[in-house]
This record gives structure tokens, sequence and C-alpha cells, in this order.
């Protein structure tokens, strides 16, 4: 039945299609999640207290446009100089890092200095700084190297920085932060975790799939979540000065950022 080279043809094409798609879809997801509560979503939020909302977006999305298509490229070509099971491998190992970050948290520290340009060339520089190096940078790198292609990742991971830091510009503006972000971080974190474990069930040699090492790579997850959780307590414990930086974003207080 499907012996005509026209059928081939088409089938092979939808096929092409479904997996960029896919591609898309996952760029777009996974960038959202990795986005909230980072520091380039709090710097979206800062700037957002100072300029308008609409400079703002435009100064994020050219910054984004920019550093993602680097990201993008870089993660495409990755497969050239290693075979593609050590690049997916490195991909969930990165994938439960940013999972662990996440749950770490960001902080706004110097990202958010002036810089003598125009309102929308203060954004974009600031943005582009802040992004070179940061989880979401990372995860489309990662995420262009396990697709192999150019185009659906680097619309996902944009339309999805658009999306969070929009809606982190929102909450900063509309709502003064007051919406907690502590469980969606760890609904983000643990699903970040969640997909790097499935990678490396994909991804490994499936005789170093025994129970022992499924079972000790479960502990260390759960340890090093752990240290980070108490890490972050310690750091919250010592004095009430840490409100203070959370009320950087707030309005009213436009002349940290001037």
């Amino acid at each position: 039945m499907l012996r005509h080279p026209k059928c081939l043809v088409f089938f092979a094409v939808k096929s092409k299609g479904w997996q960029k798609m896919t591609a898309f879809l996952a760029s777009l997801s996974f960038v959202v999640l990795a986005e909230m509560g980072d520091k380039t979503q709090l710097l979206a939020m800062a700037l957002a207290v100072r300029y308008r909302a609409s400079v703002v977006m435009w100064g994020v999305f050219a910054a984004t446009a920019l550093n993602h298509m680097l990201a993008v490229f870089l993660g495409n070509y990755l497969t050239m100089f290693f075979p593609m099971q050590y690049v997916q491998i490195a991909a969930a190992i990165s994938f439960i890092m940013f999972g662990l970050w996440t749950i770490r948290g960001d902080e706004l520290s110097g990202e958010d200095r002036r810089f003598n340009f125009s309102p929308f060339w203060t954004v974009a520089v600031a943005f582009f700084l802040a992004e070179m190096g940061d989880k979401t940078q990372l995860a489309t790198i990662a995420l262009a190297a396990k697709y192999q292609t150019v185009f659906p990742v680097w619309l996902g991971t944009n339309i999805g920085m658009l999306a969070a830091d929009a809606l982190g510009i929102g909450i900063g503006i509309v709502l003064g932060k007051k919406i907690p972000e502590r469980a969606i971080k760890w609904f983000a974190a643990l699903l970040f975790i969640l997909f790097g474990l499935v990678g490396l069930w994909q991804s490994m040699p499936k005789h170093l799939l025994t129970a022992p090492v499924v079972i000790g790579g479960i502990l260390t997850i759960a340890i090093f979540t752990a240290l980070v959780t108490y890490t972050n307590r310690t750091k919250k414990e010592p004095s009430g000065l840490n409100g203070c930086s959370k009320s950087a974003v707030q309005p009213g207080t436009e002349d940290r950022f001037e």
C-alpha cells in the first residue's frame, strides 16, 4: 500500500514535520520552566520598574534572539565532534543540574548596573550579559544538541523567554511580587530532574543500568537536593537584611536602578 514513491515522500515529510514540532514545543516548555525565578526574570522585573514594559520586552527579545541563536548553533554542531550518545548523556545530566540550580535559586546582583545607552539598548545589553552562561542558555544548547534542528529550537526558546519574562513583568508591576515563588520553583526543579533521569535511562549503556547504580544515582540527587535546600536556609537565617533585596524590584524603589 505504501510502496508508491509519493506515499513514501509524504510520510517522510510528515514525520520530519512532527519532529520539528516536538522540538519547538519541548524548547518552549523547558525554557518557560527554567526562566521561572531565574536571575534574568528578576532583571526583567527590575528594568520594568524604571522603563516602559514595551521597551523592556523589545530589549529582552533582541538580546534573547542573538544569545540563543549562538547557543543553538553551538548545540547543533556538537555532534560533529562528539558521539550522539555522549551528547545526550551530557544533556540529561545538565537537566538534572538545572533542577538543582532552580532549587538553589538566583539573586539579582550586578546585572542591574547602569549603561549609558538609550532605554532599549540598556535593557538589551544588560539582558544579553545576564543570559551569558545562564541555565536557559545552557538549556538551549542541550535542546539543540538533542533535537539536531536550528529554527524550531531557536523559535521555541525565544517564545518561552518572552512568555516567562512577560509573566514576570506582570507579576512585578501589577501584583508587586506578592505571589510566592517557592511552589513554582520546586515544580520546575522536580520536572527538570525527572527529565534528566529519563534521559539518562534512555542514553546510558544498558549494562550500566543495574539496581545499585540506579538507586545510588537517585540517592545522590536526593542528598544534593537536601544540601542545596539546607544551604539556602542557612543563608537566609543570619540576618533580616535579605528582605531589603526583595524590595529592590518593587515600585517606589526606582532610585536603586538610576
